[in-house]
């Protein structure tokens, strides 16, 4: 997973600050936003909740259990990743440290802004929007490997 393919094009603008968003290169309805999420609130002992870290209407990807799991696998409770509202489309997820430097380097995500100033963990980072199903289904992994990470999956998915 660490030699993901590169994504197309420039980097997408966000903001350099709280609320965190990305601000263009969205597709122009939420046709892949919504699969995805139908994708990852079905992963075992995924609980959907409101989001208690971003914007009203957030929809967060919680574990039921986190015994035994990593602190930095989590933003906040048991939240380790959130789909953003409205137009937005990103999500903000805790990858597996080993995997975001992959991640921002192939031009799939960025460090989340407050975890830059060292207020969240490193590993908490922006994924931005897929415009179509190719880019879905590496933005899907990459939530996936965050669910196992906290889990306590990810060794054997390494």
């Amino acid at each position: 997973m660490t030699d993901l393919a590169r994504r197309a094009g420039p980097r997408p603008t966000t903001t350099p600050t709280n609320p965190h968003t990305q601000l263009d290169q969205q597709p122009a309805d939420t046709v892949q936003r919504d699969l995805l999420a139908g994708e990852l609130f079905t992963l075992p002992g995924v609980i959907e909740r409101e989001s208690m870290i971003s914007v009203p209407g957030a929809r967060a990807l919680c574990l039921s259990s986190t015994q035994g799991s990593p602190p930095d696998a989590f933003m906040i409770g048991s939240e380790f990743a959130h789909l953003h509202p409205g137009d937005d489309q990103s999500l903000h997820a805790m990858l597996p440290p080993e995997l975001v430097a992959a991640a921002v380097d192939a031009g799939w995500a960025e460090q989340h802004p407050v975890a830059r100033r060292g207020l969240l963990h490193a590993n908490a980072v922006m994924l931005y929007a897929p415009r179509d199903e190719e880019e879905r289904a590496v933005i899907a992994d990459l939530v996936r490997a965050a669910h196992a990470y906290a889990s306590n999956a990810w060794a054997q998915l390494r």
